[in-house]
């Protein structure tokens, strides 16, 4: 059974992640999950840098004992 499946595209960014993976030497696969896993890093470092709610500040002030 194959690990992949279909996924609904506009031409224009089939073609450009096409493009993509021809100027980076790639499969079209490899360049999907490389921007999947770029995108995923931009949410996480997004997240990381929401300003901490006061129980946190207070949770990471507090006495180790």
């Amino acid at each position: 059974m194959s690990d992949t499946t279909t996924i609904r595209v506009t031409r224009s960014t089939r073609d450009a992640l096409n493009d993509l993976a021809l100027r980076r030497g790639e499969t079209l696969l490899q360049t999907t999950a490389r921007a999947t896993r770029l995108l995923e890093q931009e949410v996480l470092a997004r997240d990381l840098s929401t300003p901490l709610r006061d129980d946190e500040i207070e949770w990471l002030d507090g006495d180790a004992g």
